[in-house]
């Protein structure tokens, strides 16, 4: 097996239960063979994975609920969470399914049948950014979105990109969702490398809202002027600072993600 990308779980402060790896970083190798790309994911270290690809599909990588969670199960990895979409975007003129504005009563129990404990909104799309009173209209789908999850046992989370951190009117979009969403029923998934590109320090987020951000996608920014995706460990993210805090924070799961990378990840 080549790493890559899935560098060495040693490589992080694993002290957590868990090291988990978001699917999307393999995604070509899970659409092709998903339960084998699963066993060299579990044969690598991580004991944990999170999900991308129920949108649309109303399925986990062509699978059902239950068929996905005992493939999980031979390979002793759990999935605590799983990525959504809004569902606001169009797709051909008709509502895409499994999000969060379509079909989300079935999303829900799909999810709690396959084991997810966190159900969560992965990003937005040009077309649902809009301005400040439109994240206002999607805080409070949020919270109707975190109400139905709570009834079946499951916190939604929200997941940021850089985006939510570009000012409009003195006021950062990322704020707003924080400030509009109730805490006890959205919480945040925390990309350390979106919110760092971006300018802004984990660790003082944490400290401004203690306790609500349970799950981190952990990837690395190198150190050129572009600011690229680079491996866990090979960047410029200090990540023992950051994990030092997972307490504040409130983290419960990490993922290691890497949007692009070069490396063959899978061999």
């Amino acid at each position: 097996l080549s790493a890559g990308a899935l560098l060495s779980p040693a490589l992080l402060a694993a002290e957590p239960k868990y090291i988990g790896l978001q699917l999307y970083t393999v995604r070509d190798a899970m659409a092709k063979d998903p339960a084998g790309t699963l066993a060299k994911v579990a044969q690598l270290g991580y004991n944990s994975v999170e999900g991308a690809t129920y949108t649309g599909s109303q399925l986990f990588y062509g699978m059902s609920p239950a068929d996905f969670a005992k493939v999980l199960k031979q390979n002793n990895l759990i999935m605590p969470s799983s990525h959504y979409v809004l569902g606001e975007a169009i797709n051909n003129g008709q509502p895409t399914q499994g999000t969060i504005l379509h079909g989300w009563d079935k999303a829900v129990d799909d999810a709690a049948q396959a084991g997810v404990k966190y159900m969560v909104c992965a990003y937005l799309f040009d077309s649902e950014r809009g301005n400040l009173d439109h994240y206002k209209q999607i805080a409070a789908e949020l919270n109707k979105a975190g109400e139905r999850c709570k009834k079946a046992g499951i916190q939604l989370c929200y997941h940021n990109h850089d985006f939510e951190f570009a000012a409009q009117s003195g006021q950062l979009p990322y704020d707003l969702l924080l400030n509009q969403t109730d805490k006890n029923l959205v919480k945040m998934e925390l990309d350390l490398y979106w919110a760092t590109k971006a300018g802004h320090d984990p660790i003082a987020l944490f400290k401004a809202h203690p306790g609500r951000f349970p799950l981190w996608h952990v990837k690395d920014m190198d150190k050129t002027d572009k600011k690229d995706f680079t491996e866990v460990g090979n960047g410029s993210i200090d990540f023992k600072k950051i994990f030092a805090q997972k307490n504040l924070a409130g983290m419960k799961y990490f993922f290691v993600e890497q949007d692009r990378t070069e490396a063959v990840l899978l061999g």
